[in-house]
């Protein structure tokens, strides 16, 4: 049993926790009516799949599978369900959603669990904009489900009926750290760590040796910028660096940025999107690249799924986007945790239930 959280099975536990629990059933239906509404159509991805997703810091859960032949074959449970999501926009589907159960390993903290559900939809045919105004619409009709006003986690407040605050990278970088991000970046999008490790330095962000401009930049984002997104209202994170955007396509007039945003309320990140890139060959490319990255830092890899480039081939331009949906209903309940907001969480190793 974990010392710290009596276990959630307890009678008086569960008392205090059923309000939220309720709340999130109630999130959810209010969610699947919103999209059923606009024409989405609900999709389950399988969980299994030949590859867990290939971006450098993403860890995923690895099992074997065993045919009818006794041969055993390795899979992986799914850190998203965007490589079968996008299989099925190539197949033909135009709006889907999925709430997906999705695992991610190395992962547990306040904001973070092995297992959790991801709220996935795509719109194919239309801009990632739109993506934007449907994050306000979602905002908006899970306040309503729980009665909340006001959207709170530790301290912070947002109103989550305002219109979120739109803000590029290249201006929070400016306003937050005083830092010339575009300055790092060439024409075509290749990075200089050194011109972004200095102004790190200046704005009093500690680096080592190693750290590689990517490195750099998130401990400037999660340090300097995070913490004061999301304060009053929700702010939208837009135009990534082309590096920082592995699934993104790159924004009209300037191939240095992405077409990505992620959504923050209370200094909290709850969702990510993109226009997403349709281009099998760059896609390998960036997949390589952050494999190469991975093997690197973690020493290990994992395979490309090579019926998903195919796919992608196939895929109309589209725009995609995965939003945590227990951290929604966390900060529509003021819950301290994640684990606040899950019927059951995942066993502590070694400690019995969470």
């Amino acid at each position: 049993m974990n010392q710290n959280h009596p276990p959630y099975w307890r009678p008086d536990i569960h008392a205090d926790r059923r309000p939220a629990l309720l709340a999130r059933g109630r999130v959810k239906a209010a969610l699947r009516r919103w999209f059923e509404a606009r024409d989405f159509v609900e999709v389950e991805a399988a969980i299994l799949q030949l590859s867990p997703g290939n971006e450098t810091h993403l860890h995923g859960f690895a099992t074997t599978l065993i045919d009818d032949a006794g041969a055993s074959h390795p899979y992986y449970l799914h850190t998203s369900p965007e490589f079968a999501a996008k299989k099925l926009l190539a197949a033909g589907e135009r709006r889907i959603f999925d709430f997906a159960r999705v695992f991610r390993n190395r992962e547990r903290t306040a904001l973070h669990h092995p297992e959790f559900t991801m709220l996935e939809w795509y719109r194919a045919g239309e801009p990632y904009e739109a993506l934007m105004q449907d994050c306000a619409a979602l905002l908006a009709e899970a306040a309503r489900a729980t009665g909340a006003t006001s959207l709170r986690w530790r301290g912070a407040e947002v109103d989550p009926f305002a219109e979120p605050e739109r803000l590029t990278l290249a201006d929070a970088f400016a306003r937050h750290a005083g830092i010339d991000l575009m300055a790092t970046l060439a024409a075509d999008g290749a990075t200089d760590r050194a011109a972004l490790a200095a102004q790190a330095t200046g704005a009093g962000i500690r680096l080592a040796s190693d750290d590689s401009w990517s490195d750099i930049f998130s401990r400037v984002l999660s340090e300097k910028i995070e913490p004061h997104l999301g304060r009053g209202r929700a702010t939208i994170l837009c135009e990534y660096p082309i590096c920082e955007a592995a699934l993104a396509r790159p924004k009209p007039g300037d191939p240095r940025v992405a077409e990505r945003f992620e959504l923050f309320a209370c200094g909290v990140e709850l969702a990510n999107a993109f226009g997403e890139l349709t281009d099998p060959a760059e896609q390998r490319r960036r997949f390589e690249a952050d494999m190469d990255e991975k093997q690197r830092i973690y020493g290990e890899r994992y395979p490309i799924d090579e019926d998903f480039l195919a796919a992608l081939g196939a895929m109309p331009q589209a725009s995609g986007i995965a939003l945590g949906f227990d951290r929604l209903v966390m900060v529509c309940t003021d819950a301290r945790r994640i684990e606040d907001v899950l019927w059951t969480p995942v066993a502590q190793p070694g400690r019995g239930e969470a």
